[in-house]
């Protein structure tokens, strides 16, 4: 492992709170395959973690409520040979799915007034169009 998971700031994935599993991924991969237990799942017990501060940790739940089975969140990682850079993907994914989770709400958006100009000039445009068109039709070009 290449160290703490920094979700944002100074909190990270506390190593004592993740649990792993291992397991055979699926798929080809001749002879290797049947003896390498090379997939990775991690498990992050989101709903009993003390290394959230509380405003985040709510956040998370709510925005994480339908991966979530009993507060815990699970990644799964099966892309590489070797079981240690599936650990690797499987940490880094966590980390970014919480690092999104707790991120604070977009501000609300200000809504503004179209300028007057802008709807003059489009107004403006349109009437040209219409003359532009209209001066093609009820002609005898024969």
């Amino acid at each position: 492992m290449s160290g703490p998971y920094v979700i944002r700031g100074s909190v990270s994935l506390p190593e004592a709170e993740l649990m792993w599993r291992f397991s055979r991924s699926s798929g080809p991969g001749g002879q290797h395959v049947n003896t390498s237990d090379s997939q990775v799942e991690l498990r992050f017990d989101l709903a009993a973690t003390d290394a959230l501060p509380e405003v985040w940790k709510d956040r998370a739940l709510g925005r994480l409520a339908n991966r979530l089975v009993g507060g815990v969140v699970t990644v799964r990682a099966s892309e590489h040979r070797s079981q240690w850079r599936n650990r690797e993907t499987a940490a880094v994914r966590l980390a970014a799915l919480l690092a999104e989770a707790t991120a604070p709400p977009p501000r609300p958006r200000r809504p503004t007034k179209i300028p007057r100009g802008i709807n003059e000039r489009r107004l403006r445009q349109k009437k040209q169009r219409a003359e532009t068109k209209r001066g093609r039709t009820g002609r005898d070009w024969g």
